[in-house]
């Protein structure tokens, strides 16, 4: 194992937290030992990077006294105070103070480390509305670049050009802004992210009213989003002056526009909201979405115009865990709410566009293969939905089961009473007799009694199948319905231009084998059929997954899908952080461990099997993961590359050629596997 795999900064993660100290109304020694009390928390959290509110050093609401020298004097020396304090403390810390810089006062975020004041960030936009008076007090920092201002002696960085980044971490690079900012139409922080910071803070006082928290997460969430960064935003909380307002501490990390972490409003104790933000998931996200390049360029190229402030942070790439949420089923929410939205979406989107093929072929027929399996079984739902849509009669899909050399009789049994539960038109072909002749006529031992199940064996049935439903399509005047999923497709099981790969339409492909199980929950959960069919996709839930091609052995197992090719709870996992955010093998199993190592940690999405839940151990992670790299790099692509039309379902990706995955067909997992090899467990 590499000794540095259980650290975050190995995988360039960031630990970091939004603060809210208990204020003290002008106070600012009151103040400069609460904020060095809770960065003292976050030292021993392993925080790297904390975001205290707005002028938290001396209050935000105490007026005209920002205006008193003596105010001014005292503010300067609780600066001085906590740059001190934090001599042998791990995080950056960024405070917020008034300065006064050649007659004009700023409201500033300074970036504090190691002892050392890095460099003073002025804010550009001041409220000056309804309960807002800044421009009384503070001048902006607009237009204020490569200055500097002096403080007990030293001469630190001042501007709003100031970008901070470690130069033995470049990660670990964040930009300031203040409250206001991030309500204006053109948010500093949008310039800081396309000059290159990856993590943006905001040190806000925002007082409350009705309805403001959901604002200012919705600013947040967006602002994390469009401007593809990590979002840390603090507001000012309990101790703060209340003679005309109220003020709630709320406390946000986004990232990409979702929350991590969310802090306890109107808490009468200080607070840390601590979260773990990737950054190699930003920069991936940021290298794959043109867009965000075109606007550096449009905007002149930002990084031009900011400076960069060089610290040592000095990582000891120490196991500090993880404070991240990170779902066992990334294609499948965790929570109820999310998980019935996201279900709706995906299966409206399987039945729209099967809808559109049917209306633009005006064929007459739908033609499924239909095993008893999952992934036939929700073909034919959603074609049973697109029928109904049209106000045509299900009788009009023709489901065929077609039993092989080891069909058992469960699942024959459940295609028959499924295709009866719904109403359609069903056949039975026995490919047996056929299969028999084809192995004769290539003198494959198996039709001289030989007990020879090889890959030849199997496809001869998987071939077989396809061919009945192209011709009886034909013969029909109908189109065959693609039965094989994304995850089928992203590990290459599946026969090459016949079986699972083959179709005039494929209503699965963009959907992976554990988003089909929830799907089939919540067709079931929203009575979408009736309760005879529910019944029957209850019993269709609760079998193992196999292909059904090999007989079953002399104690009765049926072939096993993921003994061969590893649980699709893994593969489906690997997949997604393959296809959807480029990450590197080694951060992949970090996060792949952390998700399932503890059967009892985290959430499992609603309806979830207790008894299928399980745990794997680092050793499973890297094994599977290392057979899914070979598949997917090097052995699978030239099925994925004559893929027939699919509708992608999920954010998270899929392997169109024509859409989301684009590669050689004969690629080379070399790299994938020597980067696991050298940075991973």
């Amino acid at each position: 194992m590499n000794e540095r795999f259980t650290s975050i900064h190995h995988h360039r993660m960031l630990r970091v937290a939004a603060a809210t100290p208990i204020a003290s109304v002008g106070d600012t020694v009151a103040n400069a030992k609460a904020t060095l009390e809770l960065a003292a928390r976050a030292h021993k959290e392993a925080v790297d990077l904390v975001v205290f509110p707005e002028l938290n050093l001396s209050s935000y609401a105490i007026d005209d006294l920002h205006l008193q020298s003596a105010q001014q004097n005292a503010s300067c020396e609780a600066l001085l105070a906590v740059a001190e304090g934090t001599a042998n403390l791990r995080p950056v810390l960024l405070v917020g103070v008034a300065l006064p810089r050649n007659g004009r006062l700023y409201n500033c975020a300074v970036a504090v480390a190691r002892g050392k004041i890095l460099g003073v960030v002025p804010k550009t936009f001041l409220p000056n509305y309804r309960e807002y008076y800044e421009k009384r007090w503070f001048s902006s920092g607009s237009g204020l670049t490569g200055r500097s201002m002096d403080l007990n002696g030293q001469t630190v960085p001042f501007g709003t050009d100031l970008l901070f980044q470690a130069a033995d971490l470049p990660h670990f690079f964040f930009h300031a802004e203040i409250c206001e900012d991030y309500w204006s139409p053109t948010p500093p922080s949008t310039a800081g992210a396309l000059a290159g910071a990856l993590v943006c803070c905001n040190l806000s006082a925002s007082n409350v009213v009705i309805g403001k928290s959901r604002e200012r997460a919705m600013l947040s969430a967006a602002q994390s989003a469009r401007a593809v960064c990590a979002y840390v935003y603090s507001a000012a909380g309990p101790g703060e002056s209340t003679t005309d307002l109220a003020w709630d501490g709320q406390g946000t990390i986004h990232e990409l526009g979702e929350p991590l972490a969310t802090s306890t409003r109107f808490a009468l104790d200080p607070e840390l909201v601590i979260a773990d933000v990737d950054c190699e998931r930003l920069t991936q996200e940021r290298l794959r979405t043109g867009t965000f390049g075109d606007a550096a360029a449009f905007s002149g190229h930002p990084e031009t115009r900011f400076r960069r402030i060089a610290f040592n942070h000095a990582p000891d790439y120490a196991d500090v865990g993880l404070k991240r949420a990170i779902r066992r089923f990334p294609f499948v929410p965790d929570t109820p709410s999310r998980l019935d939205e996201d279900c709706y979406e995906a299966f409206n989107i399987q039945v729209e566009g099967l809808l559109k093929r049917v209306v633009a072929t005006g064929v007459e027929r739908l033609v499924i293969g239909v095993s008893g399996g999952l992934d036939s079984t929700h073909a034919l739902i959603v074609a049973a939905k697109a029928l109904d849509r049209l106000g045509r009669p299900r009788s009009d899909i023709l489901g065929i089961t077609m039993p092989g050399f080891a069909t058992s009789e469960g699942t024959k049994d459940n295609a028959w009473k499924l295709m009866h539960a719904l109403g359609i038109t069903a056949e039975e072909i026995d490919i047996r007799p056929a299969a028999r002749t084809m192995l004769e006529g290539m003198a494959h031992p198996y039709a001289k009694g030989e007990p020879v199940y090889d890959v030849t064996f199997e496809n001869v049935q998987a071939g077989l199948r396809t061919d009945y439903l192209f011709r009886i399509a034909n013969q029909r005047r109908g189109i065959v319905v693609g039965t094989g999923d994304l995850s089928e497709l992203a590990l290459g099981w599946c026969t090459y231009g016949v079986g699972d790969h083959m179709s005039h339409y494929g209503v699965n492909a963009g959907v992976p084998k554990t988003l089909i199980q929830f799907l089939i929950r919540w067709c079931i959960a929203t009575d979408q059929y009736d309760p005879q069919t529910d019944a029957v996709l209850e019993a269709i839930l609760a079998q193992e997954i196999s292909p059904e091609l090999v007989p079953a052995d002399e104690s009765g197992a049926m072939q096993s899908t993921e003994s061969k090719i590893g649980p699709y709870s893994l593969n489906d996992f690997f997949t997604h952080y393959v296809i959807r955010h480029g990450l590197a093998p080694s951060k992949i199993a970090f996060l792949a461990w952390h998700a399932w190592r503890d059967v009892d940690a985290g959430r499992w999405p609603i309806g979830y099997p207790e008894e299928a839940r399980t745990a794997y151990d680092i050793d499973v992670v890297k094994g599977w993961l290392e057979k899914f790299l070979v598949r997917f790099f090097q052995t699978s692509q030239f099925k994925r590359s004559a893929l027939p039309n699919s509708p992608k379902v999920s954010a998270g990706g899929a392997v169109s050629p024509r859409g989301d995955w684009r590669a050689p067909s004969d690629g080379t997992a070399s790299s994938w596997l020597a980067e696991l090899a050298a940075n991973g467990p």
